[in-house]
């Protein structure tokens, strides 16, 4: 092999990743015959197989390993150099592409976006929603500058993917004023039969919060199960049942629904994490909302 051709490895390092061809065709959006055929060129270009089959698993060999362990130090210097060469050519306005976690409260989300809004340079902001490991697919393609998740990208997500603990926060259960009167006195015991609207039970704060539940002995009457926070406070606007959500956001939750605190439970906390492919945040959007957070989200 004279010259190492990048396509040919980017589709290696992505079939060693999924495990499978037909994963890495499903995440790069490719037809199965195209990655089939550029592997077994990539495969007589080395003169070497790098791939053996166990069962229905395509499996490393000695030297797919090795090619795998350079393919990720590739892959991450690239993007690296991808987000320092990002928004800096002239003329260019930087950018910031950002996954969420569908689950997330919109209004944490927005403040810990807002300041890359307010810099001298302000960046362009484009934010996608998905579960959280279809967005880490994204990150890894270099989709993505980081990803704002309620809970951590596990070491099965990649040995490049780094997370950074933004901050954490007492969860609190709101109400409309009505509800709040009601099942303020007591607080959580009168929670015991109350209306809740609780998240769907794929959350991190939904599973948080029914643990909590079932160690006080709780049983509300759950009324409906939403999985975006901010159609689940459009129902608890309504007077649909009470919500929990962070204590952070309590003056924000408070004016745009109209809604009041009923009660804050201190042990049970909600977790915020930037999500990114670098151990050292070099983007600077990026480093602006982590050094705001810092000032509010505790």
């Amino acid at each position: 092999m004279e010259r190492l051709n990048y396509q040919h490895l980017f589709y290696f390092w992505n079939v060693a990743r999924e495990g499978s061809i037909t994963r890495a065709c499903a995440k790069l959006r490719l037809a199965q015959p195209t990655i089939s055929g550029q592997l077994a060129i990539f495969e007589d270009a080395i003169g070497e197989k790098l791939f053996q089959k166990e069962g229905r698993k395509l499996v490393l060999t000695g030297t797919g390993r090795t090619v795998f362990h350079y393919a990720e130090e590739i892959f991450a210097l690239g993007r690296e150099l991808t987000q320092t060469l990002k928004g800096r050519a002239s003329g260019r306005r930087l950018r910031l592409d950002v996954g969420l976690v569908n689950s997330l409260p919109k209004l944490v989300v927005y403040r810990l976006l807002e300041p890359a809004l307010r810099m001298p340079e302000p960046a362009l902001v484009t934010c996608h929603e998905d579960k959280l490991d279809r967005l880490l697919a994204e990150l890894t393609l270099h989709g993505f500058d980081l990803v704002l998740s309620d809970s951590p990208a596990t070491s099965a997500a990649g040995m490049r993917i780094y997370n950074h603990l933004i901050g954490e926060s007492s969860v609190a259960a709101f109400g409309t004023p009505e509800l709040a009167e009601r099942y303020g006195a007591g607080f959580p015991r009168s929670l015991d039969g109350a209306p809740l609207l609780l998240q769907t039970a794929n959350t991190e704060l939904r599973r948080t919060l029914d643990q909590w539940l079932h160690s006080a002995g709780l049983s509300p009457k759950v009324t409906a199960e939403i999985e975006d926070s901010a159609l689940l406070k459009t129902f608890a606007a309504a007077g649909a049942g009470l919500f929990f959500a962070p204590v952070s956001a309590r003056e924000q939750i408070e004016n745009q629904y109209k809604v009041r605190m009923v009660g804050c439970v201190e042990r049970m906390r909600e977790r915020f994490f930037a999500i990114t492919m670098q151990r050292k945040v070099q983007h600077p959007a990026v480093m602006t909302i982590l050094e705001s957070a810092k000032s509010w989200l505790i």
